[in-house]
């Protein structure tokens, strides 16, 4: 599959501390300097346009903590060729500005939230803010996003007794709930023994709630298994990356705050886009280095290309 999606960190910086994200000895931030500026990030996706990418998603850490995130989004939702302009939030800051965040551009927007209970999500995120979270989705909703999805990480010992709530929040409500399997990045994140396969995530959703049926979701290709409870509102998806294996049909880069570029988020090895341009590049220099990582992209899998370990802080949820 050719690659038309592009996910940017924004930043390293986030305002939770989540377990299986957040190393749990503390993580190294990138300094202020090294991080892309907005100018820099919309001369890459400039760019990218040219190479066929028509959808852009900003990451974090957590984007919304980014000083002038929505000027980026207005930015970026400017560029002629971007068809689909979505973001990746822990939710906390979205109720004040998801307005403005659509009224900039955004279309999309995806919130992290791994228990629908108060104390089980401040374990899990190191800050009860789940009150702020919960305003945030239904604000979200509210301001009418084209779609409202909500990321949920299911880690054995920790948050399995929420799978039926969060999967009942796609009952009343038209959001798209999917269940990501955990997969450990570094030795400081929770290991390998907390991983629950998707398999045993939906025999409880249809233990507890009933038969899930296939759900048709329109102008997405991503790597999500859809399904619906009876009567519900939204959907219920499975992106099972650990149990299962979907490189061929991956169509998505990664640009992380650094400005580095990577073609798998398992790649031991990524290009330094920023570099290039500090150095003071001009555009055919920087078009031809974007075609080559475009051009390789294909030849890069979770099992070829096996990355050290890493911090999703860093490179982008």
């Amino acid at each position: 599959m050719a690659a038309n999606y592009l996910r940017i960190s924004v930043t390293d910086r986030c305002n939770l501390k989540c377990i299986y994200c957040h190393p749990l000895g503390g993580c190294d931030l990138i300094d202020h300097e090294k991080i892309l500026t907005f100018e820099e990030i919309r001369r890459i996706v400039r760019l990218f346009v040219k190479c066929g990418i028509r959808k852009v998603r900003l990451t974090g850490g957590e984007p919304l903590v980014r000083k002038d995130i929505v000027e980026l989004v207005r930015e970026l939702a400017g560029i002629d060729g971007i068809e689909q302009l979505a973001l990746t939030t822990n939710g906390v800051l979205l109720e004040p500005m998801a307005g403005q965040l659509k009224e900039a551009g955004l279309q999309r927007v995806n919130i992290s939230v791994d228990s629908a209970q108060r104390q089980s999500y401040k374990h899990i995120t190191g800050h009860d803010l789940l009150p702020e979270v919960t305003r945030g989705i239904h604000k979200a909703i509210e301001v009418g996003f084209k779609t409202v999805k909500i990321n949920a990480v299911i880690l054995k010992g920790i948050n399995e007794s929420e799978i039926p709530a969060l999967a009942r929040m796609s009952t009343d409500m038209p959001l798209a709930v999917r269940f990501i399997e955990y997969c450990p990045t570094s030795k400081y994140t929770k290991p390998a023994s907390a991983f629950i396969p998707n398999s045993e995530v939906r025999k409880v959703i249809e233990r507890e709630l009933g038969p899930l049926s296939p759900a048709l979701v329109r102008n997405i290709d991503g790597p999500a298994l859809n399904f619906k409870l009876k009567d519900s509102a939204g959907t219920i998806g499975f992106i099972s990356g650990r149990s299962s294996i979907f490189c061929r049909n991956c169509n998505r880069l990664r640009l992380t705050s650094d400005g580095k570029v990577s073609p798998c988020l398992y790649s031991a090895h990524s290009y330094d886009v920023k570099g290039l341009i500090r150095a003071g590049a001009g555009d055919r220099v920087v078009l031809d280095l974007l075609k080559k990582i475009l051009d390789e992209k294909s030849d890069f899998t979770k099992l070829n290309s096996p990355a050290p370990d890493f911090s999703m802080q860093n490179i982008g949820g």
